[in-house]
């Protein structure tokens, strides 16, 4: 059976980027117009500005509490966003990244109003992969794989659990040790009722090696892959 629409949604998706970060501290500031970025086609450039988005995820989704504060503070990135994949948008990271921070906005806000953020995350998702389907090695498919087992199907929306096993697994074997692609397809197994597979996978992505500058994001995401290991040990009753 599937979960609450769009609940878990709202950890999309601390993506394997540490291939593509910089080491350099972001140039945008919270109050700070992404316009003051000059070379909108400098590839240091965007670099900083997504790490900044990056960072400002993980702390928005996993160290503020209050919800109410949660969804303004992801509202206003959402836009912030929407200016980085503007000013970059012959690249598909950006695209994907305001996927990331749009789908996690559906988690949050809840109700019918999330299967708008929802498709709208699809698209841009569909979007980057047009421009560059290795970009983020195989993120695009990890995004797809999670919204497509956790949107609810015809009529409603546009689940289809199918197209999410195929989407996922593409993912682990385009980064078969990544801790997002591990993770999202065990929770896609878990969904399914396969839990002693899904502890296999689980386990797998909770081995993965620390991220760079990804401190915040690794922490959460961790804690939600032991609970999700809990879950499916309870599911089979070990």
């Amino acid at each position: 059976m599937k979960r609450m629409f769009l609940v878990s949604l709202s950890v999309v998706l601390v993506l394997s980027i540490a291939s593509f970060m910089a080491q350099a501290e972001p140039t945008l500031q919270s109050g700070t117009s992404v316009s003051l970025v000059q070379a909108s086609d400098d590839a240091t450039a965007m670099t900083k500005d997504i790490q900044f988005l990056m960072k400002a995820w993980a702390h928005i989704k996993y160290e503020i509490r209050d919800k109410d504060e949660q969804e303004k503070q992801m509202g206003g990135l959402m836009s912030k966003a929407a200016t980085v994949t503007k000013m970059y948008h012959e690249h598909a990271e950006p695209y994907i990244w305001q996927a990331i921070i749009t789908s996690t906005q559906a988690g949050i806000s809840g109700g019918l109003g999330a299967l708008g953020l929802a498709e709208e995350a699809k698209k841009l998702l569909e979007h980057a992969e047009a421009i560059n389907p290795q970009a983020l090695d195989g993120a695009i498919y990890t995004s797809l794989g999670a919204l497509y087992y956790q949107v609810p199907g015809w009529p409603i929306g546009f689940g289809d659990d199918e197209k999410a096993r195929t989407y996922l697994e593409r993912a682990r074997t385009m980064d078969p040790n990544a801790i997002d692609s591990n993770y999202f397809y065990g929770e896609f197994l878990i969904d399914q009722g396969e839990y002693a597979k899904a502890i296999m996978v689980l386990e797998h992505a909770l081995a993965a090696p620390d991220r760079p500058n990804r401190q915040t994001a690794d922490a959460g995401r961790r804690a939600e892959i032991r609970q999700s290991i809990a879950t499916a040990k309870k599911k089979l009753g070990a």
